[in-house]
């Protein structure tokens, strides 16, 4: 059975290292929005807080083709991002119209800010901005990332999804 999954969460909540995790263990493939945004030159703007909504429909617009003929090939594919504009997922779904399942991975911002210091981060200020956009709504399952390591949370998303045939 193939669908995608969508990881969504702020920066620092540990999508990336989930999503790949996932991946692997699905024996799928994880696709990094915050990747496809540089590759494309649609990442952040100099003075800007944060990605257009037009930049996020773009994306959906490159990955779109790539991931409904993996899907039709049987693969699972893991979509991994902020996902801060309601209106991406909407576009999103509406361009790949297959099976899926949503996550939305939450943390404090004490927490997400502390993560970002030991990786290549985005900064503090970044950080909190983000945070906000994405904690204006959730979707899917929410997971509590907080003490918890990357296993335990890919455990626990693979709780819900169909069991392998």
């Amino acid at each position: 059975m193939s669908y995608f999954i969508i990881i969504r969460g702020p920066a620092g909540v540990g999508k990336t290292l989930v999503g790949k995790k996932l991946a692997t263990n699905l024996s799928g493939e994880c696709i990094h929005i915050d990747k496809v945004l540089h590759e494309s030159g649609l990442d952040y703007i100099v003075g800007e807080k944060w990605v257009s909504e037009k930049n996020f429909f773009k994306v959906n617009q490159i990955i779109s083709q790539h991931v409904k003929k993996q899907l039709q090939k049987g693969k699972i594919i893991v979509l991994e991002g902020n996902f801060y504009h309601q209106s991406q997922i909407k576009d999103l779904l509406e361009k790949i119209p297959n099976k899926f399942f949503a996550f939305t991975l939450k943390a404090h911002l004490k927490e997400c800010v502390n993560r970002d210091t030991k990786r290549k981060g985005i900064g503090k200020e970044r950080i909190k901005d983000v945070f906000r956009l994405v904690s204006a709504f959730d979707y899917g399952v929410l997971i509590n990332t907080s003490k918890k390591t990357p296993a335990e949370i890919v455990k626990e998303i693979m709780s819900y999804l169909p069991k392998p045939e």
